[in-house]
């Protein structure tokens, strides 16, 4: 028998699972069983939870065939557990280093109380640590354990369920269980703390409890459950009359919850808040107890006896009105056709969307291209009905199709197509200034698989984060419908940097479908556009963006490198488009600059390996099966400013070059496109690659636009055949061999 059954209900925290379960196992204090409750979860929480178990047997799994909720889900880990105490603990909270360890101490010191409560800390999502506001309740000093009518305070202290250590047998003896609904721990905290008969505290923080961000989309009717849970706690004590001295506190703490609901215009549903203060009123009739009401609850007291609605709202209104009233007006001429255009976006706001038109957009502004310009295609192809548009600045209009309309920002058409375009599309935000209507869809693509730090995780990165705005951010988070994912990896990041109410479809990237669809003619008809010479082994050289640099100058000396490794090679010159200019100026005859090139997609088709750093670019280029080389001459200076969520090093998709001369070495002995860079490239690929089979654009377009549930299945890895690049069409390539002469100049022959 365990010392401690820690139960973790799951249901969509795939995220954040894993540091979950890790704080547990990694405690000092290893007498425990770790009881995970994978509440019917569509998410990956139940694969997560089997593998913990199948790494350590002090977990088990136990999953619910659907989902029940936060309280049954609980109750289904307390049915399972065999340990002296009951710990709870959600999917995306974690426990402090050695608590356990605190907490046995403790219980044994105070002996065995039926209830100990114990300090957390609230972790934001902007990432400081809070400790709990009424922590002096839990003080140690006085004798312990004691009755609740020793200190009645702790009624005050947050109902949470996992902020105490429960004894089982008392749980069981009490027949306590969590009810469903949004606030299930209310009925159990209450009842348990007034029974128990042995209480204690410990002044010590044990738990870190994640307080994810709420996405203003997120409002939800399941607060109307408070009034129900409040129902339940006051029925417990009116069953028991020993329990009647409890009912002045409780029910002021029903008016302080109920308030807290209410006051917060992000948690109740649009135009539910009067049906709420209705259902409020009547609460408060039904289970009023004479008592005094502190002063500074007396507004909130009145409001809710009465049901004031009205009179609140115009106390609300007259607040926001002073406050608007002490910002600085923006003189008239400087806004006089900014304000023009929004009278326009205003009044094109009120008219119907249009549910056949769709409006995409990539990188601020440029052309047509990546996920948006793949998806783009496709509505085209699998939803003719559906017009699209693309905005971009006028000097990349060129590469929009011609039966896309074209849109520049700023415009009068452009506010248009926002306000009335029932679909949105775009691969970072669109105009701070958009007002996403009821009814409109917005699909973030975003650009790649993250290995840089991004989204929140950019908070402590000050020189790779700049001037982001991080709420602003989460503002345009707040108007995704739909995020897309090639891999777990990706999935598991963004919901994390990027919390909010959207879904992620595990679908792939749109942009990489070409690569399972180009022919070799399409390989031949790119390379002879890009000036390749027949023959040649085009090498794709496409650096990322460094933060902690002014100047985004390459060390890799291009031409010196073409020089020793003979006149077979070629490098294609992609600068990161924040580069501002290209790799190399000027271009010489076999380095051929491409960073004005609309689609990298097509440099990637036409090269035949690809040279790069920290670029995401590599995950894709994953999809094609070719070579891949990583130079990383700075990646300690590289990970300091910008950080990385795994080394490279460990995880790469080919041979890996810490400077100019190995990565010589790497194209002059073969080892690029060897056995042991081919095993890399064929692990990475099935680490990265899972959803990128050629319909993952298909697949959106069905699910989002025509509503379809039974969407393409993915083709495996080793079923897809992706063209072959150009040298490798050749039985063998010509390899390079370095020499260098006395005067260490390198001379390249080839055999």
């Amino acid at each position: 028998m365990p010392r401690f059954s820690v139960i973790v209900p799951a249901y969509k925290v795939q995220a954040y699972l894993p540091a979950c379960l890790e704080s547990v196992l990694s405690q000092s204090y290893e007498d425990l069983e770790l009881i995970v409750v994978d509440d019917g979860s569509p998410d990956a929480c139940g694969e997560i939870a089997d593998e913990f178990a199948a790494r350590d047997p002090r977990v088990r799994v136990v999953h619910l065939a659907r989902n029940k909720g936060l309280g049954p889900a609980r109750n289904a880990g307390i049915s399972e557990a065999t340990g002296d105490y009951l710990v709870f603990l959600d999917g995306d909270d974690t426990l402090t280093p050695h608590a356990l360890r605190a907490i046995a101490d403790r219980l044994k010191e105070t002996g065995e109380p039926d209830v100990l409560l114990y300090d957390h800390a609230l972790v934001p999502w902007s990432g400081e640590t809070v400790r709990n506001a009424v922590t002096g309740q839990l003080s140690e000093q006085g004798p312990a354990p004691f009755l609740l009518e020793d200190r009645p305070g702790l009624l005050r202290a947050p109902t949470a369920a996992w902020n105490k250590a429960y004894r089982r047998e008392f749980v069981e003896s009490g027949g306590f269980a969590f009810p469903p609904g949004h606030h299930a721990d209310t009925p159990w905290t209450y009842p348990v703390l007034m029974t128990a008969e042995s209480i204690a505290t410990l002044d010590r923080v044990c738990v870190h409890h994640r307080q994810r961000r709420r996405s203003r989309a997120l409002g939800t009717a399941g607060h109307f459950d408070i009034f129900d849970q409040y129902d339940r706690v006051f029925a417990h004590v009116d069953s028991r009359p020993e329990l009647a001295q409890w009912r002045p506190v409780l029910f002021r703490r029903m008016v302080d919850d109920i308030w807290a609901v209410f006051a917060d215009r992000d948690r109740l549903p649009r135009g539910s808040r009067g049906e709420f203060l209705r259902r409020a009123r009547d609460h408060y009739r039904a289970h009023r107890t004479p008592g005094p009401v502190p002063g500074r609850s007396w507004l909130r007291h009145k409001v809710i006896h009465l049901g004031l609605y009205r009179t609140y709202r115009v106390a609300e209104l007259a607040q926001r009105l002073r406050r608007r009233a002490t910002r600085p007006v923006f003189r008239l001429a400087k806004a006089l056709r900014a304000a023009a255009l929004r009278l326009h976006y205003r009044v094109q706001l009120r008219l119907p969307l249009r549910e056949d038109r769709a409006v995409f957009a990539a990188y601020g502004g440029r052309g047509h291209g990546c996920n948006p310009g793949a998806l783009e295609e496709a509505f085209r192809t699998f939803a003719p009905h559906i017009r699209t548009a693309w905005i971009a600045r006028p000097e990349h209009h060129h590469t929009i199709p011609t039966a896309t309309l074209r849109l520049r920002p700023g415009t009068a058409a452009y506010w248009t197509a926002l306000a009335r375009s029932k679909y949105l599309v775009n691969n970072t935000d669109f105009d701070r200034r958009l007002v996403k209507r009821p009814g409109q869809v917005l699909v973030q693509t975003q650009h790649g698989t993250p290995l840089k730090h991004m989204g929140l995780d950019l908070q402590e990165r000050p020189a790779a984060a700049g001037d982001l705005d991080f709420h602003e951010m989460l503002s345009g988070v707040d108007q995704w419908d739909h995020l897309l994912s090639p891999n777990r990896h990706t999935t598991l990041t963004w919901e994390r940097v990027y919390p909010g109410g959207y879904t992620v479809l595990p679908y792939g990237y749109p942009r990489n479908d070409v690569f399972q669809r180009a022919t070799s003619e399409d390989v031949r008809r790119l390379r002879e556009s890009l000036g390749i010479p027949e023959g040649s082994v085009a090498i794709l050289y496409a650096p990322t963006h460094r933060d902690y640099r002014r100047t985004q100058r390459t060390t890799l000396d291009l031409d010196r490198l073409l020089r020793r490794l003979g006149p077979r090679f070629v490098v294609l010159a992609r600068a990161h488009h924040r580069h501002g200019g290209p790799l190399v100026s000027p271009a010489t005859g076999r380095v051929i600059d491409v960073s004005d090139h609309p689609s990298v997609e097509s440099l990637c088709l036409a090269s035949d390996a690809l040279v790069t750093d920290y670029s995401s670019l590599m995950f894709d280029y994953a999809n094609l099966d070719r070579p891949i080389v990583i130079h990383a001459d700075d990646q300690e200076a590289y990970e300091a400013a910008r950080g990385t969520y795994f080394d490279l090093r460990s995880i790469a998709p080919g041979a890996v070059a810490r400077s100019e001369d190995e990565l010589t070495d790497i194209f002059a002995t073969g080892h690029w496109r060897g056995s042991r860079s081919t095993q890399l490239r064929s692990a990475f690929r099935a680490r990265f690659c899972p959803y990128d089979d050629g319909r993952a654009a298909e697949r959106v377009v069905r699910h989002v636009v025509l509503g379809e549930t039974e969407l393409p299945p993915v083709i495996p890895l080793a079923e897809r055949h992706p063209v072959p690049s150009a040298a490798a069409a050749l039985d063998r390539f010509p390899l390079a061999t370095v020499h260098r002469s006395a005067t260490d100049t390198p001379v390249t022959e080839t055999h």
